[in-house]
């Protein structure tokens, strides 16, 4: 396996992502798209989710494909991110067909982001409109870090951010993982620099995805102290490929890529977390081994996922009156 081209989740062929952001609020809102509709599911893993239409990602339901895929801050205001886009997708003639109706199909999922320093005295609600953005700019290329639903995120004691990252598997097969990270958890090891996805890092001769620092050292009785932080979290991914997979199977590829949340975040999927990962399939690709190659898949999906973890907090850029540190503020002048 090797890393696509842009190391973005849009080396997936089709596939273009899009981001709009208020750093007055200190929000924003992501949106993955593609010219055609796409296989989608969903799986979650944390015990305080916020969703938009993520039942009808079920196998057994009357929709097996979707129009985009929408990650956005604001809690639950933020779910009308998904709004906007729908709107701007039917004005585009995209959408489920319903008689002489169209009506897209785009679930979402939302983080906390809501006591972050920004200004929340909002008169209406931003999201709507985020959401049309944020479409409007959806491209192949587009930035990492304190963009788009990374906008606001934290993580325990640093800014979070938006990451992504990809593989080409040996068989052509390519899977990108996109992600805001917002965690209760810890993504860096005890109080140094090091990322717990350092193992999964690639790149290293060039200076590294996140910084080339290693593992660092940590205490394996460390007791989580979450209490400050409670109810102000969520880390929401979506996995992606050109794999062709059914819904089922699209539901195991976002099954296996938790791994990658859980090697990346210490601790993750907690009662306080909604963590959730979106899976994306376009078809493209028959998997030569339906059997082997779903497990090459679930494998670099995780290996993805934790490794765009690490970049999207590496990546966070610092703002005017910010809660926290951003990693490089915290930790880019320390010499190994």
């Amino acid at each position: 396996m090797r890393p696509g081209t842009r190391n973005l989740i849009t080396d997936v062929a089709g596939l273009r992502v899009g981001n709009a952001e208020d750093h007055h609020v200190k929000t924003g809102a992501t949106v993955l798209v593609s010219d055609a509709p796409f296989t989608a599911a969903v799986h979650v893993m944390g015990g305080a989710p916020g969703t938009r239409e993520t039942d009808l990602l079920s196998p057994d339901k009357l929709v097996q494909q979707v129009d985009a895929l929408v990650l956005s801050g604001g809690s639950a205001f933020g779910l009308d991110a998904a709004s906007g886009v729908t709107d701007a997708l039917r004005a585009d003639g995209r959408g489920f067909q319903v008689g002489d109706q169209r009506v897209p199909i785009v679930p979402g999922a939302i983080l906390f982001d809501l006591l972050n320093g920004g200004d929340k005295a909002w008169d209406e609600n931003p999201y709507k409109g985020l959401g049309r953005a944020a479409l409007g700019n959806a491209s192949a290329d587009f930035l990492l870090g304190s963009f788009g639903a990374g906008t606001g995120a934290t993580v325990d004691r640093l800014k979070g951010g938006l990451g992504s990252a990809s593989l080409v598997l040996d068989c052509g097969i390519t899977v990108g993982a996109l992600v805001a990270v917002n965690a209760l958890g810890a993504v860096t090891m005890g109080d140094g620099p090091e990322f717990w996805a350092a193992p999964w890092e690639m790149g290293l001769d060039e200076g590294g995805e996140f910084g080339a620092r290693g593992m660092g050292q940590h205490d394996p009785c460390h007791e989580p102290r979450p209490e400050a932080a409670l109810g102000e979290n969520t880390t929401i991914a979506i996995i992606a490929t050109d794999a062709d997979l059914t819904q089922a199977q699209a539901k195991r590829l976002a099954t296996a890529a938790h791994d990658g949340m859980a090697r990346a975040i210490h601790p993750s999927h907690t009662p306080f977390d909604g963590d959730l990962i979106f899976a994306a399939a376009t078809g493209a690709i028959p998997l030569p081994d339906p059997g082997f190659d779903a497990l090459r898949l679930g494998h670099a999906a995780a290996t993805c996922l934790a490794r765009a973890i690490a970049r999207g907090v590496y990546s966070a850029s610092a703002a005017e009156g910010d809660t926290l540190p951003t990693w490089a503020d915290s930790f880019a002048q320390e010499t190994d």
